[in-house]
């Protein structure tokens, strides 16, 4: 399963983007899909992830700003950003857990990750 993210790019504080990220491959199931981010000398964090089922997970910095959405159809999953700010800037990265070409073993997988750079 590869996982492809876009939509980063360069925003001045208080902007919008929206990222999304596209699965493809051998899936035969996709469980939970989100959204982590890391910035320079940090570790990786959860931004935010959704189920299957639409159960939402959001880190509290983000609560009110961001908004993370689903089509379980086209295996892609979205993440609404507003009202930016220049401590958003980081890469973010796409996560998914579920199931591929190995039916019965839970996997996770992971984007390549795209550049979000808020200016203040």
């Amino acid at each position: 399963v590869q996982l492809v993210e876009s939509g980063g790019g360069l925003v001045q504080s208080g902007g919008s983007l929206r990222l999304s990220c596209v699965a493809s491959g051998s899936i035969f199931r996709l469980d939970t899909m989100g959204w982590y981010r890391q910035a320079p000398g940090k570790q990786r964090v959860l931004v935010a992830r959704i189920t299957s089922g639409g159960n939402i997970k959001s880190a509290d910095s983000v609560k009110g700003r961001f908004t993370i959405s689903r089509d379980n159809a086209k295996n892609t999953v979205y993440l609404q950003m507003n009202s930016l700010k220049p401590e958003d800037t980081a890469v973010y990265y796409c996560n998914a857990e579920g199931e591929g070409q190995y039916i019965g073993v839970p996997e996770e997988y992971w984007g390549q990750g795209t550049q979000v750079t808020v200016s203040s």
